[in-house]
């Protein structure tokens, strides 16, 4: 009985695995678009949008991008990108005693343009204040993971006209879904015909099905009050298993 109940047990686990592994390759990867280590010691590639520059900086420092900011800044990568893209970079916060060390709101936009200058976020009427609402004007896809001092992480579909509704399946508290300082994460972006994933450390956070999706756009790092570094950014184009 106790073998049979084995054999039942180790079928069960790699039905599982196998769910599990065809559920994260839905997509397949066709072309690196992009990729930024910062061993360089450059910041080409990217533009900050800061709030106050007296209190912050944004900087390669031991071979990171390193954010330091005492309020409002996103810092965009200076390429745009159509069809199905999967973004990932390293991301840690820092909390070890500095002036702006608070443990939250490792956030990201993507997907991003100004439906007023589809072409050009960075020719664009919209204010490039750093202020979080002057992104209201934008059609985005947006996670605050870690936000409200590190008791909520949320996604978004920012419509462009200030409509940024928040689903209840998408407004999250548990201590899984949060911040740890000092702790590295890695981070991927999905957007692919309609589908839209926010994964972290390989687990699912968030799954979208877009009716009217997002399809090109620009991809930026978001925060507030916070002290974080970025490493590893890579973009590659994806396209669905089936094409």
């Amino acid at each position: 009985m106790m073998r049979l109940f084995g054999l039942v047990f180790l079928v069960l686990s790699l039905c599982a695995c196998n769910a599990k592994s065809e559920k994260e390759n839905w997509y397949e990867i066709s072309e690196l678009l992009f990729e930024d280590s910062f061993n360089d010691g450059s910041l080409d590639n990217w533009i900050s949008e800061i709030q106050e520059d007296s209190c912050s900086s944004v900087l390669v420092k031991d071979g990171k991008m390193d954010i330091d900011v005492c309020k409002g800044a996103s810092i965009w990568l200076d390429q745009y990108f159509e069809g199905g893209v999967l973004i990932e970079y390293d991301a840690t916060v820092i909390g070890k005693g500095g002036p702006n060390d608070r443990v939250s709101d490792l956030n990201c936009f993507w997907n991003a343009t100004d439906p007023r200058s589809p072409k050009d976020l960075f020719d664009s009427p919209r204010k490039a204040s750093g202020m979080f609402h002057d992104y209201d004007t934008l059609q985005l896809y947006y996670v605050g993971m870690g936000g409200h001092n590190n008791t909520k992480t949320r996604f978004r579909r920012y419509a462009g006209d200030g409509n940024k509704p928040l689903l209840a399946r998408h407004d999250l508290s548990a201590p899984d879904v949060l911040i740890e300082a000092n702790k590295t994460y890695r981070i991927q972006l999905i957007a692919l015909d309609g589908r839209v994933q926010f994964i972290r450390d390989g687990a699912v956070i968030y799954d979208f099905k877009d009716a009217e999706a997002y399809e090109k756009g620009w991809f930026g790092i978001r925060t507030i009050n916070n002290h974080m570094s970025v490493d590893n950014v890579k973009v590659y184009q994806i396209k669905g298993k089936d094409e």
